[in-house]
């Protein structure tokens, strides 16, 4: 139950005065009483929050605004031109009073239902995975570069480590270093694999 609803059940159910419940939820002796008036006048519906949302929206785009840009959007696909926000705004800016911001105009012709949305990112139910459903099905070969450490701690020389995957099972079937990494050593690695897991 929401604070408002404790408060209008400690003074209406149990009896307590409006200071007393007050000083025992920490809120003002106004507003309890504030929530008393509603209930005696709305009834249950004064355990509900009211909206907080403005009476009045100044900024709003008039219906007649809407209407003209609507408008615009039709007569300029028809004739076959350019008909997104940022013309139909240059086409606004000739009539005056009818000065509107390229998003609005955009979101107006979004809710209209007149723009195919784009998502800007690909879904991720579009991503399929690369991966074997067997093992020893798909092998895959990777190699790193790795700086080794001299004993007294000073970096050593520069190593480069291939390895062999077997992509389903995720098994390391070959792994070497080498100080450089070349087409022969790969072949040489791959034919070394092949004859111990086939």
């Amino acid at each position: 139950m929401s604070k408002a609803g404790l408060v209008i059940t400690a003074v209406i159910l149990e009896g307590r005065t409006q200071a007393e419940v007050a000083k025992t939820y920490g809120v003002s002796k106004g507003w309890v009483s504030k929530l008393v008036a509603r209930y005696h006048l709305e009834g249950e519906a004064a355990f509900e929050p009211r909206s907080r949302r403005p009476k009045t929206s100044p900024a709003a785009l008039d219906p007649a605004t809407a209407e003209r840009i609507l408008d615009l959007r039709t007569r300029l696909a028809t004739a076959g031109l350019d008909a997104g926000p940022d013309t139909i705004a240059w086409h606004l800016q000739h009539h005056p009073g009818h000065r509107v911001a390229r998003s609005t105009i955009s979101r107006h012709l979004a809710r209209a239902g007149l723009v195919v949305p784009e998502p800007k990112k690909r879904p991720r139910a579009s991503y399929i995975r690369f991966e074997a459903t067997m093992p020893n099905e798909c092998w895959q070969s990777d190699s790193t570069h790795y700086r080794l450490t001299s004993p007294d701690g000073s970096p050593g020389t520069d190593t480069e480590i291939l390895s062999w995957l077997d992509d389903c099972a995720r098994y390391a079937l070959h792994v070497t270093a080498h100080p450089r990494i070349t087409e022969p050593i790969v072949l040489t690695t791959c034919r070394e694999s092949l004859a111990e897991h086939g």
